[in-house]
Formats: C-alpha cells, sequence, structure tokens
C-alpha cells in the first residue's frame, strides 16, 4: 500500500488538471472604441455599455461631470476598479452582470445644461467589449439656448429689483455694517443634533433695528459635497413663532466642496421679546437642508 500511494497521488493530480483544462473559460472578446450620446428626455432609451471581467473601460464625457454624485450599482459587491475624474470614469467588473441583466451607472454634469444627469447602463456581450466610450452630452438647440436666454434675462430684472431694496446684507458682506446704533448679538451656530448635510455653519451676528432685522451667518461646504446655493430660508424661535424671511442673499453665487462664504437673511423685526432662534436654509433645489440652532438677534 505505501508503494502504491506515491501513484495515486500522481493520478489524482492528473485528473485534477485535466478536469480544469476542460472547464469552460471567459471567451476573449473584441475590444471596441465608440461614442454614444446621453439621452436628453425621460422616454428617451438608456444607452448600454458593455463591460468585461478584466478588462478596465474607459468613459470620456465632452463636460465635466461632478465626482460625488456618482452612482454605481453593486459598487461595492460587482467592481474592482470605480475610478471617476473631472472627465472621466475607469470601471472594471469583477462579477460581470448575467445575461439580460444591467448595472446602473449615474453621474451629474458639474455645468447647468440638459441633461443634468449622465444615466447608463452596463451589459455583457458574448464577443464584443467596450474599451472606450465618449460620452456626448448634445448641446442644446437654438430654440432650448433662446428660451433660456429670456429666463436669464427675466431672471436678471428681477434681481435688480430687489437689490434696490437689499442694500443691508450688501453691507454686511463689505465689513461696513458693525453694532453702532444697531443691537447686534454675536453667536456661534451649530447644525441641529442628528443632521447631516454636508454643510458647516460657523460664527454670526444677529441685527435688530426698529425697522428691519438680519441674520448674517458664515457656512462652509464640506470637502466632497456638491456646489450649494441657498434658495429659501425659514426662521423660528425657541417656542416655534415664526419670523417673516424677506430675502436671502449669499456672498458668492454658488458655494464650492471646501469653501466657505456669508449668508445674509433679511427678515421682518420680531414683536416678541425671544432672542434665540432656529434658522433653517434650503438650498435652490430643495434637497439639501441646513438646520442651524443658537441663533441670536
Amino acid at each position: 500500500m505505501a508503494r502504491l500511494l506515491p501513484w495515486l497521488l500522481l493520478a489524482l493530480l492528473v485528473t485534477g488538471a485535466t478536469a480544469a483544462a476542460q472547464q469552460p473559460q471567459p471567451p476573449d472578446r473584441e475590444q471596441q472604441q465608440r461614442q454614444i450620446v446621453v439621452p436628453s428626455g425621460p422616454n428617451d432609451p438608456v444607452p448600454e455599455i458593455r463591460v468585461a471581467a478584466r478588462v478596465t473601460t474607459y468613459l470620456r464625457f465632452n463636460a465635466p461631470i461632478d465626482k460625488a454624485s456618482l452612482e454605481v450599482e453593486g459598487r461595492a459587491t460587482r467592481f474592482k476598479l470605480v475610478d471617476p475624474g473631472e472627465y472621466t470614469l475607469a470601471l472594471e467588473v469583477a462579477v460581470e452582470p448575467g445575461p439580460g441583466k444591467k448595472l446602473g451607472v449615474r453621474v451629474r454634469y458639474k455645468e447647468a445644461g440638459t441633461p443634468a444627469y449622465a444615466t447608463l447602463a452596463l451589459v455583457t456581450h458574448p464577443t464584443l467589449v467596450d474599451k472606450e466610450v465618449e460620452v456626448v452630452r448634445r448641446p442644446r438647440t437654438v430654440e432650448a439656448l433662446e428660451a433660456r436666454l429670456a429666463h436669464v434675462e427675466a431672471e436678471l430684472v428681477a434681481l435688480k429689483a430687489q437689490r434696490a431694496h437689499s442694500g443691508l446684507p450688501q453691507l454686511a458682506f463689505s465689513g461696513l455694517l458693525d453694532s453702532k446704533n444697531v443691537w447686534a448679538r454675536p453667536f456661534w451656530g451649530k447644525v441641529a443634533p442628528g443632521h447631516e448635510g454636508g454643510l458647516m455653519p460657523g460664527e454670526g451676528i444677529g441685527y435688530r433695528a426698529t425697522l428691519w432685522a438680519m441674520v448674517v451667518v458664515r457656512i462652509r461646504n464640506l470637502p466632497g459635497q456638491p456646489a450649494w446655493a441657498p434658495g429659501t430660508a425659514r426662521l423660528t424661535s425657541t417656542k416655534g413663532l415664526p419670523v417673516k424671511v424677506l430675502s436671502v442673499h449669499m456672498e458668492k453665487p454658488r458655494l464650492e466642496a471646501g469653501e466657505s462664504t456669508l449668508v445674509a437673511v433679511l427678515v421682518e423685526p420680531p414683536v416678541f421679546t425671544e432672542s434665540r432662534f432656529q434658522l433653517e436654509l434650503v438650498d435652490a433645489e430643495g434637497g439639501r437642508l441646513l438646520p442651524i440652532t443658537g441663533v441670536e438677534f
């Protein structure tokens, strides 16, 4: 039996090697380069990108993308590589989608335009794989540009009219507005407990006069977060009494990731004597809320 043992081990090794050689291997797929167009409407078909294991697919966008907004279905379990850049996205699947299955990819463009997002579907193909794909966001038509221009012109007229009545926030931004002859309370804004929105308040000043009142607070957009701009605001006392908000202003048009700026909220002077409030800032799209506690004026 001892003499037969080496021969038995050799036979098992040969049998195992033969079985492994007979296992079906993934077919070599023809690597292609092509161009796709991002759909501009919700009813347009979603473009498909053909992927394969051990092949890195490079997507090249003709407009900058917001890396922080990238959504990849099954990213944690099905991918070996997901590497977004300003104009590129490198993908390599570890587990390929099954026949008839798709993995969704969605990323927002940094620049305003239509569509706002690039939406794609990753699939497998028996003989083809996309090595490089140019993802094209088509420029707007003349009609769309004319409509946008009319909208911007109307906004400009409204902003000019608003600016004529918003000198106080501009004084706050310039540093010329101090506490002389004005009741002013410095405070340090804090995020409401349990809220995480990627925005952080800081030092602020609440101003109250006979005919006007205003809250000025510094806001920081944390690194890796999408750009932000306030659209509306709500101010309530600690007892829940609302204060009428007249306008919301920011020192710069957009607050990029890692930046900080001043936000001024012009309100009517409260008729009650409370001095502590909560300020809620909501972005223009209504998606990112920043509740700030400890506001005083």
